[in-house]
């Protein structure tokens, strides 16, 4: 409990964001140790400077992170540190991700394939129907669906799910509290029992403007692929397809009529090869290797990317956290890993020595690292 108070309380410190807690922690060893480090210390963290330093001896976070504490036990809901092993493991490789994430519902957040959908607030009919028609075709895959719980496509995307059975999380732009816009509460309510609603937000939060386009990179750094199926020439769908390029993700989209001002954005994703041109379910399909194998087993290549071998019951914290890393991406180098992992490099170095020895991940040259898939 003192972590979760001490995370939380990082957060709500003035001046302070994701990248900055993940140097606090690295350098100090733990959140409770940021608070009772002396300002001589702080200094010497990489970006804290002065008036940050004094900021959070002196602040009333602590009294603050209580209080969200209160509220998040009477909601049933829980945080996700970046260091904890439920956090979701898509967005510990991204250098912005958040620090703490709020998390409500009984869905996991580490499924092996999921799907972003986004697009306007002002779906038409044919959207709404590419996006149900999109969300049946993928349910015998086991995909998660991912959207912004917003009006339009959003919605649509979420009660598609609902309707056929597929897990779906709603990013939020708010607190967990604040259900926006507040005509969808009924359908958030009823995806807590096989997804879930995902913050970084504290509860009381409105959902102000600079939110969105902060709840847009979650829904990117989620999803393993996204698809904007209508936007017009500017927007949040953009901005989430933005982001998914930048994280290396698969982007299509779905072209319209050239004069529909919410088929611009499409078209525009397409045109300068942003986004590849999507036609039906198959394109999704074939560019995941999700039609590698039965529908509803795992490809080669989710298999590879998304389960860890088998781990024994005396695997130590740290060592499921390296192999979790790992799994993520073919190979990393030990700095990387030890930034991600936030484990100091001579301990991660003994770590992963002990993996290796017990056959668990393999050492590449370069001082690169992998798993060993059995």
């Amino acid at each position: 409990m003192t972590d979760n108070l001490h995370q939380i309380a990082l957060t709500l410190v003035p001046g302070v964001g994701s990248i900055l807690i993940r140097q606090l922690v690295s350098y100090c060893g733990s959140a409770p140790d940021v608070f009772r480090s002396p300002l001589s210390r702080l200094l010497k963290v990489p970006g804290i400077g002065d008036v940050t330093a004094r900021a959070i001896l002196k602040s009333s976070a602590l009294t603050e992170a209580e209080q969200v504490l209160r509220r998040l036990e009477k909601m049933g809901a829980t945080t996700l540190f970046y260091t904890d092993k439920a956090y979701p493991t898509r967005l510990k490789t991204l250098y912005d991700a958040p620090a703490l994430l709020y998390y409500q519902g009984a869905g996991d957040l580490n499924t092996p394939r999921t799907i972003g959908l986004v697009g306007t607030r002002q779906a038409t009919d044919y959207g709404r129907r590419i996006t149900t028609d999109i969300v049946e075709a993928l349910v015998p895959f086991g995909v998660s669906v991912i959207s912004g719980l917003a009006y339009g496509i959003d919605i649509a995307a979420h009660r598609a799910s609902l309707a056929s059975g597929a897990p779906t999380i709603g990013v939020m732009a708010s607190g967990l509290d604040i259900i926006y816009p507040n005509i969808h509460q009924k359908t958030a309510q009823e995806m807590l029992g096989l997804g879930g609603l995902l913050t970084e937000s504290a509860p009381g939060t409105k959902p102000d403007a600079h939110l969105f386009p902060a709840r847009n990179r979650i829904i990117a750094g989620l999803s393993d692929v996204i698809v904007v199926v209508e936007a017009a020439a500017k927007g949040g769908a953009l901005i989430t397809a933005e982001y998914a390029n930048n994280y290396h993700r698969e982007v299509f989209a779905v072209p319209g009529q050239l004069t529909q001002t919410f088929s611009a954005g499409c078209n525009k994703l397409i045109r300068e090869n942003k986004a590849q041109i999507y036609t039906s379910p198959k394109d999704l399909i074939e560019a995941l290797n999700w039609d590698l194998g039965a529908p509803g087993q795992l490809s080669e290549q989710a298999i590879r990317k998304n389960i860890a071998p088998a781990l024994p019951v005396d695997i130590t914290e740290e060592e499921s956290q390296i192999v979790a890393l790992l799994r993520q991406k073919a190979d990393l180098h030990i700095d990387d890993l030890s930034w991600q992992s936030q484990i100091p490099m001579g301990r991660l170095a003994s770590l992963l020595l002990n993996l290796e020895f017990r056959g668990f991940v393999r050492s590449l040259p370069g001082k690169k690292y992998s798993v060993v898939y059995v």
